[in-house]
């Protein structure tokens, strides 16, 4: 609860920026209100993944130590706001993210910003694979979960870069779901049994893969992925020790069995509502998932509003 009380502060306190064209305003809000809120943790906190460093961002930087101190350490990854266009545009499925996982068992990816990733439910596993053409991927999918291709979903960043793998996909005979942003929402939708989506695909950002991931060991779904560098990252991700071929699971992304993902809706989406106002309350919604016992929880918290204005 320590930890959805940092979201929902985050989510909050960017509610006067949404739809204001100010991407940077609202993640300046929502990363002051969780750092805040994050320094009152009982735990030794190391940000792993950061959100400042990609977006040159104020605070909340890889190597920053979180929390009071006492109690276990941890490795944290955060985004005060995955989707801050989403936000500023006033769009859906923007939502403050916080994972936890024990020291030392996080993937520091921070010298590469993106990521190559396929993300579905538990079916997966053993099925589907970033070495696979996308074609082959949904078929083999489709035999393993029994549904029809054509009844198939994948969720994919509208970026120009993906203007191959989204025709691709509709050569294959199955639907896209184009995300504008927010694809930390896109993959845990796909693991999830009760969507819509079915899988995920595509280049996001590796700070958002590992967290992704947090999520993905709770809900027991399937997760690859490979770092996909620009060339001017690469001889500082090989000196950071990292393996640009390696195909990574989930346990290469974050080990141990003991992991927490935390988010909360800033704004409406298909995982959680966003904040809204009801008379003197504020109202936020939030999903809690634990690795260690599998489990699933939201939470529907009322906030009165006099201490938040």
């Amino acid at each position: 609860m320590e930890l959805v009380r940092a979201t929902e502060a985050a989510a909050i306190r960017a509610v006067p920026f949404i739809g204001r064209g100010d991407k940077n305003a609202a993640d300046k809000a929502a990363v002051d209100a969780m750092r805040a809120f994050l320094g009152t943790v009982n735990f030794d906190g190391l940000i792993v993944i950061g959100e400042g460093e990609k977006d040159e961002a104020p605070m909340l930087f890889n190597g920053e130590r979180v929390g009071n101190g006492r109690g276990p350490a941890c490795d944290i990854a955060v985004d005060p706001i995955d989707g801050t266009s989403l936000t500023a545009a006033g769009r859906q499925n923007a939502l403050s993210v916080i994972a936890v996982s024990s020291r030392g068992t996080m993937l520091d990816a921070s010298s590469v910003f993106y990521m190559d990733k396929i993300v579905t439910g538990a079916a997966g596993r053993g099925v589907v694979s970033l070495d696979q053409s996308i074609g082959d991927n949904i078929r083999a999918y489709s035999q393993a979960t029994g549904k029809p291709v054509d009844e198939m979903v994948l969720a994919v960043l509208d970026r120009p870069r993906h203007e191959q793998l989204i025709d691709e996909i509709r050569s294959a005979g199955a639907g896209t779901r184009l995300m504008l942003d927010g694809d930390v929402a896109g993959g845990i939708n796909a693991a999830r049994y009760e969507t819509r989506i079915d899988m995920c695909v595509g280049i996001g950002g590796s700070p958002e893969g590992i967290t992704t991931a947090c999520a993905i060991k709770a809900l027991g779904g399937y997760m690859q992925g490979r770092l996909a560098p620009a060339e001017n990252e690469k001889e500082k991700a090989i000196a950071a020790g990292l393996d640009l071929n390696k195909l990574l699971e989930v346990e290469d992304m974050v080990s141990g069995d003991n992991t927490f993902f935390v988010a909360t809706g800033v704004t409406d989406g298909g995982l959680v509502d966003g904040v809204r106002r009801k008379g003197p309350m504020i109202r936020t919604e939030s999903i809690v998932l634990r690795s260690r016992s599998g489990t699933a929880r939201r939470v529907i918290a009322e906030h009165q509003a006099a201490k938040w204005l």
